[in-house]
């Protein structure tokens, strides 16, 4: 059996170390991103929703430069929300500026009733940007 190449950005590794996942499994051309969330350095949830969700994006910005990838390279991205109806400006707002222009990716949101102390997560599928 092939090792999983695994990809870790900088910090936030006692969230990693806890729970026991990588952050990022490069597989062929793709990468795919485990649920990113608001969470500081030491892995706590950010209390205030819109700064959580900001967080959970500059947390995904992260391992996707720690590949090589960038918003860019998405093509498919799930959310979950504990309270989508309430919170879906918010997210929009974020989601807006990471995106910026069509064509946007593929998105599926799911509302949830749980996310280990968080309001809010995003996953996503990258296609690897092709060596020069």
């Amino acid at each position: 059996m092939t090792k999983r190449d695994a990809i870790f950005p900088a910090g936030r590794q006692a969230l990693y170390e806890i729970n026991n996942y990588s952050a990022a499994i490069r597989s062929g051309d793709l990468l795919f991103v485990s649920g990113q969330v608001g969470s500081r350095e030491d892995g706590s949830p950010e209390p205030v929703f819109e700064k959580q969700v900001q967080l959970a994006f500059d947390n995904l910005a992260a391992v996707l430069k720690a590949a090589g990838c960038t918003f860019d390279d998405i093509v498919d991205v799930t959310t979950f929300h504990t309270d989508p109806a309430t919170q879906f400006e918010a997210v929009s707002a974020v989601k807006l500026k990471a995106f910026g222009e069509k064509p946007y990716p593929n998105w599926t949101a799911v509302g949830v009733n749980w996310l280990a102390g968080f309001d809010f997560e995003i996953k996503v599928i990258a296609r690897l940007p092709q060596p020069t």
